[in-house]
């Protein structure tokens, strides 16, 4: 798969990952990462007595997923540097469910202070095996124009 350069991308451009199925050893494992054992993660019995009625995973490892599934995904970017997301946790990602990031390009334009390099702005959502969106927000990402460009 062909990572674009700035100049390459076109606004409308859009993008979907893989999907990835989301384990409990997947929720396990983040928690003790990340240290957040919090029981609607981690323990099946308290996660019962909640709204969710199971075990979910933690809203910032389907961010993390997100970008991870982004660069997986069949529109791709040469790499750059992430200037920030704003995200909404819409929904719980419970054990097994198959997650799927979909996103495009809202705008592009060249960066003011980074010369040769552009800013993009993507939307994205990801949703469920059963299409329901579980986040969403947008990734603000800045890459590199061709080498050989003018900008």
């Amino acid at each position: 798969m062909k990572e674009l350069y700035f100049d390459e991308v076109e606004v409308g451009a859009e993008g979907i990952s893989p999907p990835f199925t989301v384990t409990a050893a997947h929720i396990d494992t983040y928690a003790d990462l990340t240290g957040d054992h919090t029981p609607v993660h981690t323990d099946e019995a308290y996660a019962r007595t909640t709204p969710f009625g199971t075990r979910v995973a933690h809203g910032l490892l389907g961010l993390a997923l997100t970008d991870g599934l982004k660069t997986q995904a069949d529109l791709r970017f040469v790499p750059g540097m992430s200037l920030g997301w704003t995200w909404d946790f819409a929904g719980p990602i419970k054990i097994d469910d198959t997650v799927q990031v979909r996103f495009r390009v809202a705008s592009a334009r060249l960066s003011r202070s980074r010369p040769g390099w552009g800013i993009l702005v993507l939307p994205a959502e990801l949703r469920n095996q059963h299409g329901e969106v579980v986040q969403r927000g947008e990734h603000r990402l800045m890459i590199p124009c061709r080498p050989d460009s003018t900008h």
